[in-house]
């Protein structure tokens, strides 16, 4: 006799075949793939029939018609395309808004090899790049940013904010290099670049205000580490100055330390409302917010939400980066996460170095970022859908994509589907099996690797 349950279990098994077998395996667990491969030739409008979509507050059940464009044309139940628009059925399929990973630097990904940081400290990270940056060919940087970018696409990720340096040791091989990589990888991921002036001891004021409008115009945004500055308040009217002269918005690596005695967030702040940035300015890493006192941290943030100023948390680079020198009770280095966004901030997560002397590790996976953030940033169980937004909603919201982005009727059909239950079984454990649409198009498949019968019970 089946059960009620086992009877759902055959039914999400046999949806999963309707859609999964179709693929071709590689023997890889994750392939870039053909369009042919996903059931429909991807060349004009197509329905997936039957998809659990990620809404506010839950999931609901429908169908999505895809355009010919790209672009999703409708939403609903049982929605009837004609006899000439395919059907794929996607029944019991978990879809999401495709994965967005709002702070990498694609110039330094995978360079570990030839830039070791023994040390594991911030300052040898960036002694390691600068030496590695002076003879870096730009076919060396672009085959491995093109490699990381490949990595992400096949694991969710659509879109990708990259910082680049812009300085007297990279000069701009890597802001052209990644460049021609964003225009030519437009039908498949949507990058955006920030201009990266970077700092360094004794810096030449001279040579970044010759370079500066030079590297915005390449660029999507502009940015910067003031804290590193010999003089951060000329540093940050530079970057400023520039976003207003190009209409570019501003995205800093700010106070990425633990020294409450020199936080730099009320300059920023400042010069965001004299501006008139506000809705247009990312900071990203905040560290020092969790060493302030609370009265301190809370009136910064108040700041913060009153200017519409958005956050990122990188959990990674500064669990591994920061605290090494603590004898005791070694901090965890972000910043204060679920108070954050429990308060309305809008705040994000990402990877930001993948396999670099920042952070040696990474298989540009946003699902395991999520985890990290909800791990290491104190939120809660219940707390896993807060996550999910944290690698999509929020994160297209501070890159400015509007109405371009998610599971909304004229957004990009940049999407996930996966065979998890829901939102909170995606972030948790993840999916067995996945695929990646962009543009409407698919473009990558992966399979886990299971014995025979065997299943996740926590995806069902």
């Amino acid at each position: 006799m089946t059960t009620t349950g086992e009877q759902d279990d055959q039914h999400t098994d046999r949806a999963a075949k309707s859609t999964f077998d179709n693929h071709k395996d590689t023997g890889s667990g994750s392939v870039i793939m053909d369009q042919e491969h996903f059931g429909y030739p991807g060349a004009g409008p197509v329905v997936l029939a039957g998809g659990r979509l990620i809404a506010d507050g839950g999931e609901r059940d429908a169908d999505i018609l895809i355009g010919a464009g790209g672009r999703i044309e409708r939403i609903g139940p049982n929605l009837s395309a004609g006899p000439d628009v395919p059907r794929v059925e996607i029944a019991g399929q978990l879809v999401s808004p495709g994965f967005v990973d709002a702070h990498q630097h694609l110039d330094k990904t995978g360079v570990l090899r030839f830039a070791p940081n023994p040390a594991g400290t911030l300052q040898g990270a960036r002694d390691a790049f600068a030496a590695y940056a002076r003879t870096a060919p730009p076919d060396d940087i672009a085959r491995r940013a093109e490699r990381t970018m490949r990595r992400c696409l096949s694991r969710g990720t659509t879109a990708i904010r990259s910082h680049i340096n812009v300085d007297k040791d990279a000069g701009f091989r890597g802001m052209e290099a990644v460049a021609e990589l964003r225009d030519g990888w437009r039908d498949r991921m949507t990058v955006q670049l920030v201009a990266f002036m970077t700092p360094h001891p004794g810096q030449d004021f001279d040579w970044l205000a010759d370079n500066i409008d030079a590297a915005v115009r390449i660029g999507d945004a502009v940015g910067g580490t003031p804290a590193v500055s010999e003089d951060p308040e000329r540093y940050l009217d530079i970057l400023f100055e520039a976003a207003i002269r190009h209409g570019k918005p501003v995205d800093l690596h700010l106070d990425g330390h633990l020294n409450p005695t020199r936080p730099l967030f009320d300059a920023v702040l400042d010069r965001v409302e004299r501006f008139g940035l506000q809705g247009r300015t990312v900071l990203s890493h905040a560290s020092v917010l969790s060493a302030l006192p609370v009265a301190a941290y809370e009136r910064i943030r108040d700041r913060i939400l009153a200017l519409d100023v958005g956050v990122i948390t990188l959990p990674a680079a500064n669990l591994y980066l920061q605290g090494r020198d603590a004898d005791l009770l070694p901090p965890r280095g972000l910043t204060r996460v679920a108070d954050l966004a429990r308060s309305g901030v809008l705040i994000a997560t990402a990877s930001d170095n993948i396999q670099d002397p920042f952070v040696p590790t990474g298989p540009g996976d946003m699902l395991e970022i999520a985890r990290w953030t909800l791990l290491a940033g104190h939120l809660r169980g219940d707390e896993l859908r807060l996550a999910h937004r944290m690698i999509t909603d929020v994160p297209a919201r501070l890159m400015g994509f509007g109405a371009d982005y998610g599971l909304r009727e004229g957004a990009w059909a940049d999407l996930v589907v996966s065979d998890c239950a829901d939102a909170d079984t995606l972030v948790a454990g993840g999916p067995d099996r996945m695929l990646v649409l962009a543009r409407g198009k698919p473009v990558a498949q992966s399979v886990a690797r299971l014995a025979a019968g065997d299943r996740l019970a926590a995806n069902r």
